[in-house]
């Protein structure tokens, strides 16, 4: 079988595991099984006569052929989906579109910022937003279904992928992690919380993997997790509520019956807001936009 021979649902298929990272995920995405996703995927890997995927604990990783095939599959993609959308007579996709990704705390201060001033500034320019781990954003950057994200970052500060070619990416902000405490708190008669007093604290953290997310990261001792939340805000009226405390990030914007301090005593934790994309030319709306965060992101200094 040649490469040639290659179908379009196969691209379709490879694509979405390219993005979502498993196949598991990529067949909840398409309404397929999993097996039928990994037949897709090994039928698109006899065409091309060499791995695409390599299968590890944690999901799927491309390989060197698989990141050439995803970059022309994309692009495949997007031509047949426009086409169809033309033989229905719909209107083609607007070049003044652009698909911005973003993590969970960015879109509480900054995103609505700067979308707000694109609006006033270029009405023209529409930004379609979604919102996404840091790993998942960067899959999505990789298969061309975002032009832009905004991704985390930190120490020690490594790309935000190995793959090639390297992410073009800007830091927008770094900023010092601090602690969130209820008003009443007795972390919160001072201007600042000494490290060893974390000690014996209840936290409010992430779900599942992501059980760190609301855990300062220097803390020796197993962390008594008292609640999980997914979203920034319902952590933080946890916090308001008195029922335990949580990291944040400076510039969060937080609910009355909140305070926000830094950590004094051990190691900076310092975290990054990354403006990243794929590399070579900048489209003209992708550029206002970035330039619309970097004024949020001066607004709020």
């Amino acid at each position: 079988m040649a490469f040639t021979d290659a179908s379009l649902v196969a691209l379709r298929v490879f694509r979405e595991v390219a993005e979502r990272g498993t196949l598991t995920a990529a067949a909840t995405a398409l309404g397929y099984t999993q097996s039928a996703v990994s037949r897709q995927i090994a039928a698109l890997e006899r065409a091309a006569g060499t791995a695409l995927l390599e299968r590890r604990y944690d999901g799927v990783r491309l390989t060197a052929a698989g990141r050439l095939v995803l970059r022309h599959a994309a692009v495949v993609v997007d031509q047949v989906d426009a086409a169809a959308r033309e033989l229905a007579g719909l209107p083609e996709e607007d070049a003044s579109t652009i698909r911005l990704g973003w993590f969970a705390t960015a879109g509480v201060w900054l995103v609505p910022r700067a979308l707000m001033a694109l609006e006033r500034s270029h009405p023209s320019i529409t930004a379609v937003t979604r919102e996404g781990s840091t790993p998942a954003l960067v899959r999505a950057l990789r298969a061309g279904t975002l032009d832009i994200a905004l991704i985390a970052s930190s120490p020690p500060f490594r790309p935000p992928d190995d793959e090639t070619p390297a992410l073009a990416v800007d830091t927008l902000v770094e900023r010092s992690l601090r602690v969130a405490v209820p008003a009443a708190h007795l972390l919160a008669r001072n201007d600042f919380i000494d490290i060893a007093d974390l000690r014996g604290q209840r936290w409010i953290a992430g779900p599942g993997d992501q059980l760190v997310m609301g855990v300062w990261p220097g803390l020796d001792e197993r962390p008594r997790v008292a609640h999980t939340a997914r979203d920034w805000l319902a952590k933080l009226q946890l916090v308001a509520a008195g029922l335990g405390i949580t990291t944040v990030p400076a510039a969060l914007v937080v609910p009355e019956g909140v305070r926000v301090l830094p950590v004094r005593g051990g190691p900076a934790e310092t975290r990054r807001v990354l403006l990243a994309r794929l590399p070579g030319p900048v489209p003209e709306p992708v550029a206002r936009l970035a330039a619309a965060l970097r004024a949020a992101v001066l607004e709020t200094e």
